[in-house]
């Protein structure tokens, strides 16, 4: 039977396209289906250009609203105001800019008095690849002499300027805001003074509340939130959350602006000035690290959600990592792992590695801040335990054969290309908690560098830097973890070299012999010294080793100085192993890394290929990189 359509079906028009061309097209069939405009030619009059206009007014409602709805869920969100609405729906709010922070001594010249006060805004400056930048203090600090001596000890100085901002309240105006007018300032460093009035300079300090719980009505406390164009608001309780400002109060908002992270790194200070009216010197204790950008919108889609799950508590290994990067935004990677793991069982703790941005650890003073923050939100008998990466580092012995008639590039240039994706592979792979070292990964990466590139024999090598305690002339017992296998394929393997090779070091008050270590394949660790070059073997059993996990453990010595390593002066003694497998995984706390300037690569052509040789034996070296 044959379908038949009705005269009402044919005039109605067709919604569902959203793509211009189509929605031209259903509102010309429209108008063809109107006996009006049966025999209408479109094309050639001007009711073309209306049906245009009509079209692209339709594309753009439609656009529009597929944009409003995209920009009303958290994973489809676009712009930054609005990821930040959501993510505050569920009780986050995006970290600032944080200001890069030193630790210094300060002693005066010549100071007298009961006691000095040092201003908060008191200036350093510093210098960090030909750019100056000035660190300022945040609080007022004041010492009496010791000894005669007036030294202000382990204070913090914050990079930026330190700013302060008033508003007078009018509860009138119901539009009446508190926004913070820089898009730069490190929140972390703000400080809420509310005054009474301007005649009763009466003031109160207000706090910031993480949440509710514990708020009265009496509580000074004031709430913060990210707004438009990445700035920072504050608002106050409403008398029943939070004790409520009254008219004419004087609210002054002081916070530090910050260049961020670009003096990271900052290592000397210069007072700008006098200090209670005395002239200073000062002692770097800890340079400055911690700098870094306002949160990324990825970072709070990824962080919003989980922050919302942990529910300000500390239970599961996921809630440490959340709370961390909360407390401390500069992180890069958290790694959170149970006592009961550790080689050597601690129950009741939870370990938390934390790496830096900038790469660098963190210093004792953020340590000790993150554990005490975190010891609000975890169970009552777990204890948080902050600790530094133990990196672990690579090292590469990378040789090419290249067919040189495929290419016009020599040896030295296609080993600098190699050079470059070993050393993106590192930054993409590792130098993380997570990232495994893949043998086969990379050997692939460095064929397809190049087509000229036939093959490639990669051999790996791990190193570890330990740093003995030389201060003081203590025996000490030293273990050096790198919870990998070491190859040891049978019993005495390697005895006259070993597969475990150190740097060299001087023991106990002798200065003059210069020791080393090495294994004997059969799980002794032995002492050395070198005699015209010959090993002279001074102790046999100064250690162990377990070839299975990689653990070595120093027997007590007195270690008083460490030689230079790759002719550098150093405070540690390097490790080097051959690993059992080509892979290498990190484990807890663990971070892999490849060194690139104490790895080698050497190019070679294939004369078989290039037609240099027919015996099938042979490859001429040109380089090595």
């Amino acid at each position: 039977m044959a379908t038949t359509t009705s005269a009402t079906e044919t005039k109605k028009l067709q919604v569902t396209e959203l793509d211009f061309d189509q929605i031209k097209n259903n509102l010309k069939q429209f108008l063809r289906n109107q006996t009006e405009f049966a025999d209408f030619d479109f094309e050639g009059s001007g009711m073309a250009v209306l049906i245009d206009l009509l079209a692209y007014n339709t594309h753009y409602l439609g656009f529009n609203a597929n944009m409003a709805a995209n920009e009303s869920f958290l994973d489809s969100a676009e712009l930054r105001s609005s990821v930040v609405s959501l993510a505050k729906m569920l009780g986050y709010t995006p970290s600032s800019a944080i200001s890069p922070t030193a630790i210094i001594d300060v002693t005066l010249t010549n100071a007298t008095g009961a006691s000095v006060t040092m201003p908060a805004g008191t200036k350093f400056t510093s210098t960090l690849d030909g750019d100056s930048y000035t660190y300022v203090t945040n609080s007022d600090l004041s010492i009496t002499p010791t000894d005669g001596v007036y030294t202000f000890s382990n204070v913090n100085i914050y990079e930026g300027t330190r700013v302060t901002f008033e508003y007078t309240i009018d509860n009138t105006n119901e539009e009446q805001r508190y926004v913070i007018p820089n898009n730069n300032v490190d929140i972390t460093t703000l400080g809420v003074l509310v005054q009474n009035s301007v005649s009763d300079t009466t003031s109160f300090t207000y706090t910031k509340a993480s949440s509710q719980v514990g708020v009265t009505s009496t509580s000074k406390v004031y709430f913060c939130q990210e707004v438009e164009d990445g700035q920072f608001e504050i608002y106050f309780g409403d008398g029943v959350t939070g004790f409520k400002p009254s008219d004419g109060n004087i609210i002054k908002l002081t916070y530090i602006v910050t260049n961020k992270n670009a003096s990271n790194g900052a290592n000397t200070f210069t007072p700008s000035g006098t200090i209670g009216g005395f002239s200073s010197t000062t002692k770097t204790i800890s340079k400055s690290s911690g700098g870094t950008n306002a949160e990324t919108i990825a970072s709070v889609k990824l962080n919003a959600p989980l922050q919302f799950s942990a529910q300000d508590r500390a239970v599961t290994a996921a809630d440490y990592k959340t709370l961390v990067k909360k407390i401390y935004p500069a992180a890069s990677a958290i790694q959170v792992w149970g006592g009961e793991d550790n080689s050597v069982p601690a129950y009741g703790r939870v370990y938390i590695s934390v790496k830096a941005k900038d790469g660098t650890t963190i210093t004792s003073a953020d340590k000790a801040s993150i554990q005490t923050q975190l010891e609000d939100f975890a169970v009552a008998s777990v204890r948080p335990v902050i600790t530094d990466p133990e990196t672990t580092f690579i090292t590469l012995k990378t040789t090419f054969k290249y067919d040189s008639n495929s290419t016009v590039e020599d040896a030295t240039a296609l080993a600098s290309k190699i050079q470059t994706v070993i050393s993106n592979y590192s930054d993409n792979n590792l130098d993380n908690f997570v990232g495994v070292f893949r043998h086969s990964a990379l050997t692939g990466l460095i064929d397809n560098v190049d087509n000229s590139i036939l093959s490639n024999i990669t051999t790996v090598q791990m190193y570890q830097l330990f740093k003995p305690i030389t201060t003081s002339l203590v025996s000490q017992a030293y273990t050096i973890g790198f919870n990998n296998a070491i190859y040891n394929p049978h019993t005495g393997h390697n005895s006259g070299a070993g597969v475990i090779q150190s740097t060299g070091f001087y023991l106990n008050t002798d200065t003059t012999t210069e020791y080393f270590f090495n294994d004997d394949g059969s799980g002794n660790i032995r002492l050395y010294h070198l005699v015209s070059g010959v090993k002279t073997y001074d102790n046999n059993t100064w250690g162990t080793v377990n070839y299975l996990t990689g653990e070595i453990k120093i027997a007590s010595a007195i270690i008083n100085s460490i030689s230079n390593v790759d002719g550098v002066a150093s405070t540690s003694i390097r490790v080097t192993v051959k690993p059992s497998s080509n892979d290498v995984a990190p484990v807890r706390g663990q971070i892999l890394s490849i060194d690139i300037s104490n790895s080698s690569i050497t190019g070679q052509v294939d004369t078989i290929a290039s037609g240099s040789s027919s015996s099938g034996v042979g490859y001429t070296t040109t380089t090595s990189y």
